[in-house]
């Protein structure tokens, strides 16, 4: 029997606030456990607090995240040095205790807004472009291995289905041009080597700064895999005229490889805005914003 999609936001599976933050630093890093402790942002998988001026705490809230979490404090010190951006690579790490039963990070703090409450000024489409070209290197031996993210997009057709036909229910789906580009989007060859991605880059694991490009979060979900999967990201961060840009500043991308980009910004485009209709309003907008630029082309 297929289980369904969640519809929204899970719950947390733990009560995380800050009088436990503030317990797990004193038991593991205490000194850093008087500065100020703020709740600045719960996700899906994790909540990050702000601690003091210049760090932050991430501590995952479902059990399903902890080898997210494990995935960035293993990787993202050997990967940060080679971007030209900054990601929240551990500065500490925090282990399972009594009081927590997973790992958790501490990260430095970036200053800046979500993108989904500030969005990326246009001519940041040839620095992200130039960030994705250095993510999508060669991965090495060990890199993680992501079951939804950055595969053949026939793996994830189904939960594209199962969230269309819901979003139908609520007389939200997509255009039909939409429909007409995710079919060619299945169709297009795989023409590409696989490569290191981040996997998840919707607006809100992009922190921007004054409409610049400051950091990009939340690096569980990155996998050896299909590019496209971040190239998809062109469509929910700047409007078409853009992309041009965006790809000289990548390098050569194919014509199979943009269709399959477009797949997987239809991806998280139903996805997030199935979501954000059950549970985050945020992630609606992000929804709808990104299906329409792809039915504009």
């Amino acid at each position: 029997m297929t289980v369904p999609l969640p519809a929204g936001i899970p719950p947390a599976e733990v009560d995380i606030d800050d009088a436990l933050v503030r317990t797990v630093l004193r038991a593991q890093h205490p000194d850093l456990a008087d500065l100020p402790i703020r709740l600045v942002a719960t996700g899906w998988d994790n909540a990050t607090y702000r601690l003091g001026e210049h760090l932050a705490v991430r501590l995952p809230r479902i059990e399903a995240a902890v080898g997210l979490l494990r995935n960035e404090q293993t990787w993202l010190p050997r990967l940060a040095p080679e971007l030209p951006v900054p990601v929240p690579a551990p500065v500490r790490v925090g282990e399972p205790g009594p009081d927590f039963p997973w790992p958790w990070s501490i990260v430095n703090w970036v200053a800046g807004r979500s993108g989904e409450h500030e969005t990326l000024s246009p001519d940041q489409a040839a620095p992200f472009g130039r960030f994705l070209a250095a993510v999508h290197r060669p991965a090495p031996d060990g890199f993680p291995r992501n079951d939804y993210r950055g595969v053949p997009l026939a793996q994830v057709s189904d939960r594209v289905e199962e969230r269309w036909r819901r979003l139908s229910t609520r007389d939200a789906a997509p255009p039909g041009a939409v429909r007409e580009r995710w079919e060619a989007a299945l169709a297009a060859a795989m023409d590409t080597p696989e490569t290191c991605v981040h996997g998840d880059l919707h607006p809100k694991n992009i922190v921007v700064d004054s409409g610049r490009l400051a950091a990009v979060l939340d690096w569980g979900d990155m996998t050896t895999g299909d590019r496209a999967v971040d190239l998809g990201a062109a469509w929910m961060l700047f409007t078409p005229d853009r992309h041009d840009e965006l790809w000289r500043s990548y390098g050569p991308i194919s014509e199979p490889t943009k269709r399959r980009a477009i797949g997987w910004a239809i991806f998280f485009g139903v996805t997030l805005l199935d979501v954000g209709l059950e549970s985050d309003a945020p992630f609606a907008k992000i929804g709808r914003f990104t299906l329409d630029r792809v039915s504009a082309g």
